[in-house]
């Protein structure tokens, strides 16, 4: 599907409520599965990959609910066996989660993913599983897994990147394994799994960067997903750049191992407040102001806050053409690994809409106050974010742009279009 993106409207105004934390609808799902009682979600994400979790979870025997929004999951906390492959789709947190839950099991899996998947890095995880006593066969450690169902122990195991995927597939496979099972991580990554399997009652202790994990039985848990701030963050960087935007974004998840963006928007002068601060199941939500901010300066960005702020970066760049100045993006090679080749990509079709923008082993260089040319064609590499970076990078070119296989937003924001539209005036 193309889309065309024009500037038919003067500014963006109003308010919006942002869609539900993909991050937590995939936790919230699978972790109530392995919980023994009933467990309601409300405001679960519509988002293909939080499905792709919720439909592995049935498969495997676990009666779950689906009506609206709202998911009802009733279980006894035992897993059985699926006939055939289970689908991960195009779920990266899918298959890595399910990978440490399913290596403890007594069945065999296979978890396979699409073209996409298929090509993105599961060594990360096959390596600590194995150390546990897994039993995994892969393609040269990419999907699809073939997983023995062993006993597992515990390990002690110091990871070289930070990952929240890596980080929970381990604490994940610790929740069944025997003895302490150590995570340790050389920067705190996003932790909504430690967070919610305390708030369910496992034996988990976090210090620093490590976390510790014991055999666990987990209780049934009562929630309402909030907002998703990774789809909040095109919303954020929209009214930052389009002239006389202000706008509110509602019910927004704040985790400050997530919200790495308002901390780079902020340290580059940018005009946004939070309101209505609360907490929901240990976890901060609040609603984010933002209006248009013309002085824009560019920054660093790079070491502890890059597991906080990975997925947007691709959205950070556009911010950076606007910005005075030289915005630094390093320590972030694992962009490379995503989606798309996300530094490349970010770097070829920014270049087409005028960018001054370099590409660096870990990361890019963007060279502003930038003048967005358009009138071209560009593509999105089957990259949801990189759709949504450029859409929004179109709402301020001087002539419109044409996004190439721009449906592959629906695999994490269905709604990304009639939410843009609800706002602009």
């Amino acid at each position: 599907m193309q889309k065309l993106v024009s500037q038919n409207f003067k500014s963006l105004q109003g308010e919006i409520t942002i869609p539900a934390d993909k991050s937590m609808s995939h936790r919230a799902v699978i972790f109530a599965s392995l919980a023994n009682g009933k467990s309601v979600i409300r405001n679960f994400s519509d988002g293909q990959d939080p499905y792709s979790s919720l439909k592995i979870c049935k498969q495997l025997g676990i009666d779950i609910t689906l009506d609206n929004s709202t998911v009802t999951v009733n279980s006894n906390g035992i897993l059985h066996a699926y006939d055939n492959s289970l689908d991960c789709g195009n779920s990266g947190t899918t298959m890595r989660l399910m990978a440490g839950i399913l290596a403890g099991q007594n069945f065999n899996s296979v978890l396979i993913g699409d073209l996409s998947l298929s090509k993105r890095p599961m060594r990360r995880v096959i390596e600590p599983l194995l150390s546990m006593g897994a039993d995994i066969q892969s393609t040269d450690d990419h999907a699809p897994l073939v997983i023995s169902g062993k006993k597992l122990h515990a390990i002690n195991y110091s990871s070289k990147i930070a990952s929240a995927q890596v980080k929970s597939c381990i604490l994940l496979a610790g929740l069944n394994a025997e003895g302490k099972t150590i995570f340790t991580e050389p920067y705190t990554s996003r932790n909504h799994t430690e967070i919610l399997l305390e708030h369910m009652g496992a034996n988990i202790e976090t210090d620093k960067t490590s976390v510790c994990i014991e055999k666990s039985e987990l209780a049934p848990v009562d929630i309402e997903i909030f907002g998703d701030i990774s789809s909040a963050a095109f919303f954020i960087a929209a009214a930052l750049v389009v002239p006389n935007s202000d706008i509110i974004l509602r019910n927004v998840g704040l985790n400050p191992t997530r919200a790495g963006i308002l901390e780079v928007a902020k340290q580059m002068g940018a005009n946004i407040e939070i309101l209505n601060q609360r907490e929901i199941c240990g976890e901060i939500v609040g609603d984010i102001r933002i209006k248009y901010t013309e002085e824009l300066k560019g920054c660093e960005i790079s070491g502890a806050i890059i597991p906080r702020l990975i997925d947007e970066i691709p959205i950070i760049a556009v911010i950076a053409t606007q910005a005075k100045g030289k915005t630094i993006i390093k320590d972030a090679s694992d962009l490379r690994n995503k989606e798309s080749d996300r530094i490349s990509t970010v770097v070829t079709e920014l270049k087409k809409l005028g960018v001054d923008i370099e590409e660096t082993p870990d990361g890019m260089i963007v060279n502003g106050q930038t003048e967005l040319k358009g009138g071209c064609e560009v593509e999105t590499y089957h990259d949801h974010r990189l759709a949504m970076s450029l859409y929004v990078a179109g709402l301020i070119t001087k002539k419109e742009i044409l996004i190439n296989d721009f449906e592959w937003v629906n695999i994490s924001f269905p709604t990304f279009e009639n939410l843009f539209e609800k706002i602009k005036s």
